[in-house]
């Protein structure tokens, strides 16, 4: 495609050029690339993830304890593990007191929310449909956006302000 017709594209749909650069990753190329970024943050690291399981949470336990070690604040925020069958409930609750014994703020939400998202450094945005915190056998999507403009639009619009500063 010539770039007089992307432009004209992009005009069309009101694309970012931000949206257009994005990168695609399933269940199995999104763990990678989404370490990968954990291990560059500088500062901080959202992840909203609806589910937590302990066999995922094993999984990343070592990044995030780096993570903490270097100072990057963490948020987790998920959904009250009230709203969870007894075994994801059980699990939930007890990687919850894992972060919080690690220094990772957790925050619960109460509004069923079922948003599978991450922010790093307020740069890189990730959204899909993986749980980031429980994913297991589940055929996924997730988009990575390199875009600080993309990232912080995402963390206005969902009124994240008002919990992390």
């Amino acid at each position: 495609m010539n770039n007089l017709v992307l432009s004209g594209v992009k005009k069309l749909f009101h694309l970012s050029p931000d949206l257009v650069q994005s990168q695609l990753f399933d269940e199995t190329t999104f763990y990678k690339r989404f370490i990968a970024d954990l291990k560059r943050s500088r500062t901080e690291v959202i992840i909203e993830s609806p589910y937590i399981t302990s066999q995922r949470v094993f999984h990343l336990t070592a990044v995030f304890a780096e993570l903490v070690r270097r100072k990057v604040k963490v948020y987790i925020i998920t959904r009250n593990p009230d709203d969870h069958d007894p075994n994801l409930k059980r699990q939930a609750e007890c990687e919850i007191r894992q972060f919080e014994t690690m220094g990772i703020q957790v925050l619960i939400s109460n509004e069923y929310s079922h948003r599978k998202l991450a922010i790093i450094d307020r740069k890189v945005l990730w959204e899909g449909s993986l749980n980031i915190l429980s994913q297991t056998c589940s055929r996924e999507i997730m988009r990575r956006i390199d875009s600080e403009t993309q990232a912080k639009e995402c963390f206005k619009f969902i009124n994240l302000g008002k919990y992390i500063y």
